[in-house]
């Protein structure tokens, strides 16, 4: 584990952010953990988990030229890496965003911000079903740009709509390209094995991934 990933799940912990209980996802799932990224919602805790995905793309260490923010939480998203970003490298970032209804007067169009072209990556919180990244990824094609990579904040490492690989991976093999998370699951649970995870809440975790989840070997960090 990274310092930057340590520091990420102890940022979000303290911010509340990161949960435990029980909780009903949007797939019907109960989870006995939930990530709402939706409450990093100061300008202060927003422009440091900016930092954190500055950190991540910065070890992911490939170059692009616009970072995207799909509509809604995707936004704040990218103008908090951007500036992260801009600041670390001392250029300036490119950064868009769509509307969710195309304007039909003004500019036009569905994209806010900097020309969709070049590499392009996507911002987002999470991903569950892969539909959103779809959206996105569609809406990069027929701008003519290209998909580099998808960054999120964190990978529930759950099984996607084949049943068997987490979404993450399905992302990868349906579009080519990789899903770079702060953190993932693995590193949750490494966390709280040595920080103040009891017994309980590990276990809960570990039979929410028995059910759900998949073994570490079969995702696919990158």
């Amino acid at each position: 584990m990274r310092e930057y990933q340590k520091e990420f799940i102890k940022f979000s912990l303290e911010s509340d952010v990161l949960r435990f209980g029980e909780f009903v996802l949007k797939s019907g799932r109960k989870s006995p953990y939930f990530f709402n990224a939706g409450l990093f919602n100061t300008g202060s805790s927003l422009a440091t988990l900016g930092e954190f995905y500055a950190d991540r793309l910065l070890d992911w260490g490939e170059s692009f030229d616009v970072l995207f923010g799909p509509a809604y939480k995707g936004i704040p998203l990218a103008v908090s890496v951007a500036i992260a970003l801009s600041a670390r490298t001392g250029r300036p970032v490119p950064f868009c965003f769509n509307r969710k209804e195309a304007k039909d007067h003004g500019e036009g169009g569905i994209i806010v911000g900097a020309e969709l072209k070049g590499r392009v990556v996507i911002i987002d919180d999470v991903v569950t079903a892969g539909i959103s990244v779809d959206e996105s990824i569609d809406t990069i094609n027929r701008a003519g740009a290209a998909p580099a990579a998808v960054c999120i904040a964190l990978d529930r490492m759950e099984r996607g709509l084949d049943g068997r690989l987490p979404t993450s991976r399905l992302i990868t093999e349906r579009h080519g390209i990789p899903v770079l998370s702060i953190a993932d699951l693995d590193l949750l649970v490494t966390y709280l094995s040595t920080s103040d995870g009891t017994p309980e809440l590990l276990n809960a975790i570990r039979c929410y991934r028995q059910q759900y989840g998949v073994d570490p070997e079969v995702s696919d960090p990158q």
